[in-house]
């Protein structure tokens, strides 16, 4: 394989440099903190319309956001959106930049979902929450000035977990018919139940370390029966058909990289159209990093030409 990409070798530099531990030797509203220092976006791109309000969720009041592109016409289709961190940290301003980005050159509503976080609320609460807010989206997509019959949903990380665990969940109810899954570098393993080279070709070194993927199993699986749960580690679903077109992400210098490419290989032997692409070079949540790293708005790019096919078809 090759070097990391330059501007991934010198954010690297600069976080090594400051010589705070890794995640794992944080305690968790200092790992919140530190996330939303290293996501925050000075200058965010324009958007047509912001709205943020709560609806009703299953633990209580699920704050949402919600993007309207700077063109197209209405009714829009409409991307519900799961961000990544470990279901541990995040919300919705560490994703703001990539929601923005993602409206526009998707043409489409962006619904961003403020689930609840662990240790606070282990699973199943994170997947409650954002089936609620799909189904959600679904019913009220027409006021926001959406198609409630293209809905998609997506994530990175966690939020790629979470968004394949939305498909299965709908699936498995006979809830809302979507379109696509957008997964980025999605966490759909359990470590403590299959392998990848990966882990251990990139377990430390390039931002999300092993220990630190480990440290938010921790804090995200109270059970550990729970690890075997198809809704917390989608890739141990026995069956991975009749869910949506995906379009799956993967990076090079990122320990969740091997278990991103099997769960492509398992929708695609399942029957389920995928696109799958690996941004060799890149590191674990390069995506976020849209005025660090200008391979993030390519993978925007892919993740939105995606989109809009999905949403005319």
């Amino acid at each position: 394989m090759d070097d990391p990409d330059p501007q991934v070798e010198r954010l690297l530099e600069r976080i090594d440099q400051q010589r705070t531990p890794p995640t794992h030797g944080m305690s968790v509203p200092t790992a919140r903190e530190r996330l939303d220092e290293l996501f925050t976006t000075p200058d965010p791109e324009p958007v047509g319309e912001i709205e943020e309000f709560s609806i009703e969720g299953p633990g209580g009041p699920l704050p949402v956001r919600v993007y309207a592109p700077e063109t197209g016409t209405e009714p829009y289709g409409v991307f519900v959106t799961f961000h990544g961190g470990g279901w541990v940290v995040g919300g919705l301003d560490t994703h703001d930049p990539v929601c923005r980005a993602l409206a526009n050159a998707a043409d489409c509503l962006v619904v961003s979902v403020d689930y609840r976080l662990a240790p606070e609320h282990p699973f199943p609460a994170a997947v409650e929450d954002c089936y609620a807010a799909t189904e959600w989206a679904v019913e009220y997509a027409d006021e926001l000035g959406g198609d409630g019959e293209r809905v998609a949903v997506g994530g990175d990380s966690a939020g790629g977990n979470l968004a394949a665990a939305v498909t299965l969940v709908a699936r498995d109810r006979d809830g809302p018919e979507l379109c696509h899954q957008s997964l980025v570098y999605p966490s759909v393993n359990s470590p403590s139940l299959q392998e990848f080279g990966s882990y251990e070709e990139n377990a430390e070194g390039y931002l999300l370390e092993r220990a630190s993927a480990e440290w938010y199993y921790e804090r995200y699986l109270s059970h550990p029966t729970d690890a075997r749960n198809a809704y917390a580690a989608p890739l141990m679903a026995r069956d991975l058909s009749g869910l949506p077109p995906a379009t799956v992400i993967t990076a090079g210098f990122d320990p969740l990289r091997d278990e991103g490419i099997a769960y492509a290989d398992r929708l695609d032997a399942a029957g389920v159209p995928v696109t799958h692409e690996q941004f060799e070079g890149m590191i674990h949540g390069f995506l976020n990093l849209v005025d660090t790293i200008d391979r993030s708005r390519d993978a925007i790019a892919v993740l939105a030409d995606d989109l809009r096919d999905a949403f005319v078809q």
